[in-house]
């Protein structure tokens, strides 16, 4: 026979969480239970702070254990977040792509420089465990992160750049050196980053993906609130192909992320003294039509131009000059992802 824990995780099972699409056991958000006679109390465990969810998940947790265990119980829930670091943070967005060499670096960092000039408060964390490029993105190749000296925790102070907050693997390794990690040293380093961090109050986490699909991606997606994913690929075939792959990883129902869409990076070259003209070196509308047939938003097509490379070498993000005939593409991808995300607030 069972007994009344066992009942009561049952009646728990019919209580979804909606914006993870699954029941708080499954979820693992049921924390502490403790069952005396008719006295029941646990802990629910949120992702992150939750303006919407509290009460409705009580209202549903205490109807579920009195219409199935124990109409006289006595329901006593507390409230917690998961993930104290992340507290100040309202929105988590990562950037992944198929395979490596498509620009999904330079693409995060110039989303996290368009959204900053939108007026939000912006942190980027470099993910890209294996081959960090965001300190050399900024040109911070040789600032080390220090504590805070006023946290409890001992949480680590992020590098400041352009009104950014930036945390790297590469500012606690040696840049000469490969990084040869296995799966769960990675996952480790990856939660070390985000929890460690005092990120404080920010609109929008860019994260920065490692290329392809493996453990990284599904600690992020799996163990961390993230709100949403774009994927960035190149018109080629082959770029599509991969994306294609990513697509099909995140859409997986253990995972259970939103795709926000697809950016296609490198569209059309752009001369700097033509900035009118179109020359589509690799394909044309490759990633239209893949956002097409996946069902997903093409969020931007950005031009190539050969300022990006040089404002990339150089530590000055192509989207800090106004002037540049890529700024409107990265400002349009930072509208875009605002406005999909901030409408489900």
């Amino acid at each position: 026979m069972e007994d009344k824990k066992e009942l009561i995780l049952k009646a728990l099972k019919d209580v979804l969480y909606f914006p993870k699409g699954s029941d708080i056991v499954s979820l693992n958000m049921v924390r502490n239970l403790e069952v005396e006679g008719n006295k029941v109390s646990f802990a629910i465990a949120f992702p992150k702070p939750d303006q919407k969810s509290p009460q409705t998940l009580q209202k549903m947790a205490e109807s579920a254990i009195r219409n199935q265990v124990d109409e006289h119980a006595e329901v006593t829930i507390e409230f917690l977040t998961d993930y104290p670091s992340l507290a100040g943070v309202k929105h988590i967005v990562a950037i992944g792509s198929g395979k490596g060499g498509v620009g999904k670096s330079t693409v995060a960092v110039n989303l996290a420089i368009a959204l900053q000039k939108l007026g939000h408060k912006v942190g980027i964390l470099d993910a890209d465990i294996y081959g960090p490029s965001i300190p050399i993105m900024f040109d911070v190749e040789d600032e080390k992160p220090h504590m805070d000296p006023d946290a409890e925790n001992g949480q680590i102070i992020p590098i400041e750049k352009y009104g950014l907050k930036i945390q790297s693997i590469g500012f606690f390794v040696d840049p000469q050196q490969a990084l040869i990690w296995r799966g769960p040293m990675a996952s480790q380093a990856l939660n070390q980053m985000f929890n460690d961090t005092h990120w404080g109050e920010l609109d929008y986490l860019v994260v920065d993906l490692p290329p392809g699909t493996g453990d990284i991606h599904l600690t992020l997606v799996q163990q961390y609130p993230v709100d949403g994913i774009a994927i960035v690929t190149t018109p080629q075939e082959v770029a599509l192909a991969d994306a294609k792959k990513a697509f099909s990883m995140f859409n997986q129902e253990k995972i259970r992320v939103k795709i926000l869409g697809l950016i296609e990076n490198m569209s059309y070259f752009t001369p700097a003294e033509l900035p009118e003209n179109k020359y589509y070196l690799f394909g044309k509308h490759g990633g239209r039509k893949l956002a097409d047939n996946a069902r997903v938003n093409l969020l931007a097509e950005i031009p190539l131009v050969q300022s990006i490379c040089e404002s990339g070498d150089s530590g000055k993000p192509i989207a800090l000059d106004e002037d540049s005939p890529v700024y409107k593409a990265f400002h349009n991808l930072a509208v875009n992802i605002q406005a999909l995300l901030e409408h489900h607030d």
